[in-house]
């Protein structure tokens, strides 16, 4: 293939795009129990949805303490947390709940789906979804009502 300016251009233009596609992935960083697997399953989730998301095995009352000392209180938590573009998001929250999360970039500590719902994501089908909130938690510690997934 001869080297033309066409060519040039093209492949300038490919090698500044890629950089910039690949920024655009949220990066989160998930910090989990290494036995659960229902982790995994939001995990996988989050990676089919356009996140950068990685794994990363800590102990449990190493886990705690990290939810405790970032904002977190005992009612609010799940079994994982990620860290994303300085939010925590705690639990099962849906993708599309963490990227309105990034776009409205409220001063908050992040999100929490408490408990494990079943239905939501990765803690089994959403066609048999029990009815469960995402909470914003506030800096100050409280919390409101950030999206609600009724029961399917």
């Amino acid at each position: 293939m001869p080297f033309t300016r066409r060519f040039f251009l093209t492949t300038l233009g490919a090698s500044v795009a890629s950089p910039m596609l690949a920024s655009t992935r949220p990066e989160i960083k998930v910090y989990k129990d290494p036995d659960c697997g229902c982790c995994n399953a939001w995990i996988d989730i989050l990676q089919n949805s356009g996140f950068d998301a990685s794994a990363h095995n800590v102990s449990r009352g190493a886990l705690v303490r990290f939810k405790l000392d970032n904002g977190l209180n005992e009612e609010m938590m799940s079994c994982h947390t990620g860290v994303v573009e300085g939010y925590l998001i705690e639990g099962h929250v849906p993708p599309a709940d963490i990227l309105r999360l990034l776009k409205e970039r409220p001063d908050a500590v992040g999100l929490t789906v408490p408990g494990m719902p079943y239905g939501s994501p990765g803690m089994g089908p959403e066609t048999e979804r029990e009815a469960y909130s995402v909470f914003l938690v506030r800096k100050d510690g409280t919390a409101d009502v950030f999206a609600k997934y009724p029961a399917a």
